[in-house]
This record gives C-alpha cells, structure tokens and sequence, in this order.
C-alpha cells in the first residue's frame, strides 16, 4: 500500500508504511514515522535525539465489514533545546485516545443516522467509546449557545421522565435553536438562563410563554422592556380543560338514562373543530343531540368556537373588541367555567392581544418538544442526565429521522 492512500483514505500523514498484517479477519497496517518529521512536543524543536519508542494500537476506518487497525511505534525524543524527555505528537489521533481523528469523524456521521449502540455494533468497539466521541463533540459545539444574538423566545416544561420529572427549555424563535435546558419546572429552573443573558448583553423584544404565573413574574422581573406573549395553544388548551370536566360533571349529575346516554363519549367531540368532525361516524349528529339536549353544555361549546375568533382578526383594535366582548358574554352567562374563563382572560388581555405586535407562539417549541421526547424513546432513555441536555441542545443541527 502506498504512503499516499495513507493519506487520502485512512487521514494519515507524515508516516511510511511498513506492513499489512490480517489477523483473525481483521486488517492491520503497521506505519513508522519519518526520522526528519520528528518533533519535541512541547517546544516544537527539530533538535532532537530518540531514546527508544512505544508501540499503540489504533483503531481506524473499517474496510467493508472487516475492523481495520493501525500499529506504530511512537518514538520517545530527548530535546536540546527545552532539555525534556517526552513521546512525540501524534499526527492522526488524540494523546489518550485509542482511535484515529478519521475513525472519530466517521462515527460522528453514524451517530446523525443511528443510536450509539448500533454504531458501536457496526464499528466493532464499546458503547462507551462511541458514546465519548459523541459527547465530546457535542461539549465543543453545543454546551454553551451563543446568546448575544437572541432577539425572540419561547418558554415551555416538559416531562421527562416518572415520578414528575422535568426540564425547563428555551427556545431561539429566528434560529430554532434550543439556548437552555433547565432542571425542574418553574422560576428556579430559569435562574442560570438570566445570569447568563444578562452577561451576554443580548436585547429580547418578546417572550411566548403560557400563562403560568411563575414565567410571567420571571419574565417581567428579568427581562422588563420585552413583551410577554401569551401562546394561542395554551389559551385554548386551559378552555378545552375546563370544558372537558364540565361535561364529566354534567354527566355525574344526569338523572335520567337518555341524558346520560348522550353525554357519554361526547368529549373528544366537543373539543374537536367543526371542520374535523367525520361524517362517516355520524360526529356531527352526535355532537348535536349532545348540544340539544344540555344548554349550559351548548353555550360554552359555542363559546369554544368564538374563543378561536380572537386570533383571526385583520388587526388588534379589532381584536381588541372581539376579545372584550367574549368576556362579557362569558360573564353574562352564569355558567362557572365561562365566569372563570372571563376573569382569566380579562386578567391575561395583554399578553393575549400581544400577538398582534409579535405574531410568535411557542409552536416551534412543542416541535422540540415532540423531537425531545422522540429522541428518548430511540435511545430507550438515558442514564447520563448531562449527556442528554447536550443531545437536546444539539437537536436543531439533527437530520431527524427515525430509526427502523
């Protein structure tokens, strides 16, 4: 074999080769460095004189299925100008590593496509020699996001894991990039984050968050001249919740079998959009008699649908007025989940209308969200708390798609 396909196929320079050897249906090549290459390692100086050498074995690219592998004896030099005695560098693989910088390149490209341990299958090594290479990679580029630059956020939970496990995530709204990974739920899970942007001087013009007092008081006490916007989903999700226990309640309460009869399986029903009803299943004549039957249950499933209205409007003036007048019906009503609902919104109108200025949500985050909870399901979860905040922090570079 050629010194030059050392080069251009194994990523090696500046060493001859000697031998192949195959062993056990593994391939090994053996490589001697040049005696005028040689270098002190520390100083850099070519006034050198050699005092033995130490053989290492490297793994490095496979050929086809077979394990390939690189031998050479690294030569121990004495300088004469720093006076030290120390192995010289290696051209082609870390210090302390047992593989060559090609190998590591070509595991990082698996890991984009497959879970470590299928790399680790394919390349013949350990799960903790892949899973090393792969973290390390990940701290160099993703540990610490830049955050100068960021200019939108959005703010969510998610659950990570049983016993109420939680991570506290922000997302760059312009890149979508995640720029925080927090333990736990709440103010407390943030505090680092707001060290760190205070630091880095950035200039944040508006938050997406939900409605949840302790991101509000959060972002009002951290970021005060940027505009909190309250999330569309989460507004109509906290409707949908209300709405729901109040047709379990008036399915409790149904004195008769019809009433009952009709109630029960409406759920999905009501919180469907009428669009979406199947006319196949007989949705829509079902979601009817349910309707028909119940008045209080029809005045805030029609409340539902005008609720959605607010963030359809051409401009905010106009939902502005939308928004007033829902919470005036709902208060008129005299049903509790309307009357709750009105004071919710009435209390959260600013955020809400907010929108209008800055049209951002925290949609682009449940994306991340989903990949998040995706990527723990193909790792069958992870042990390393750490290595998966990195793998979080990584995933808006990910070619994400499923394995299998």
């Amino acid at each position: 074999m050629s010194t030059s396909l050392l080069y251009q196929a194994f990523g090696i320079r500046g060493y001859r080769y000697v031998r192949t050897d195959f062993l056990e249906g593994e391939v090994m090549f053996t490589i001697t460095q040049d005696r005028h290459t040689l270098r002190c390692s520390a100083c850099g100086s070519q006034h050198v004189t050699t005092h033995g050498a130490e053989g290492r074995l490297f793994h490095s690219l496979p050929i086809g299925s077979k394990k390939t592998h690189v031998f050479v004896q690294i030569p121990r030099v004495e300088c004469h100008d720093c006076r030290l005695v120390r192995q010289v560098q290696i051209g082609f693989a870390e210090p302390r590593r047992r593989y060559t910088y090609a190998f590591e390149r070509y595991a990082l490209e698996l890991s984009r496509h497959m879970t470590i341990r299928d790399v680790a299958q394919h390349l013949g090594v350990g799960w903790d020699t892949i899973k090393d290479i792969v973290q390390r990679h990940l701290q160099e580029h993703f540990a610490k996001p830049v955050l100068k630059h960021l200019r939108l956020l959005a703010i969510d939970e998610i659950a990570v894991g049983k016993g109420h496990r939680y991570l506290t995530v922000v997302l760059d709204l312009q890149s979508g990039a995640v720029v925080f990974v927090g333990d736990g739920k709440g103010a407390e899970a943030l505090e680092p984050f707001w060290r760190r942007l205070r630091s880095s001087r950035a200039r944040i013009e508006a938050v997406a968050t939900d409605m949840s007092p302790a991101y509000i008081q959060a972002v009002r006490d951290n970021l005060p001249q940027a505009v909190l916007v309250f999330d569309r989903f989460h507004v109509v999700k906290l409707f949908n919740d209300r709405l729901s226990a109040f047709r379990r309640e008036l399915h409790h309460e149904a004195t008769d079998r019809l009433h009952k009869d009709v109630l029960k399986g409406t759920r999905w029903l009501l919180l469907k959009n009428p669009e979406n009803l199947a006319p196949q299943r007989r949705e829509r004549e079902r979601l009817d008699e349910a309707l028909r039957l119940n008045q209080p249950l029809a005045a805030a499933y029609y409340m539902k649908e005008d609720l959605r209205q607010i963030w359809e409007q051409r401009d905010k003036a106009t939902a502005t007025r939308v928004l007033e007048d829902w919470i005036r019906r709902a208060d008129q009503s005299g049903i509790k989940i309307l009357n709750q609902m009105a004071a919710t919104l009435g209390a959260h109108r600013t955020g809400i209308l907010a929108h209008y200025d800055y049209p951002i949500s925290t949609g682009p985050l449940e994306g991340t969200n989903n990949k998040i909870k995706t990527l723990q399901r193909q790792a069958y979860g992870f042990r390393d708390h750490e290595f998966f905040k990195l793998k979080i922090y990584a995933l808006h570079k990910t070619k994400y798609a499923l394995v299998g």
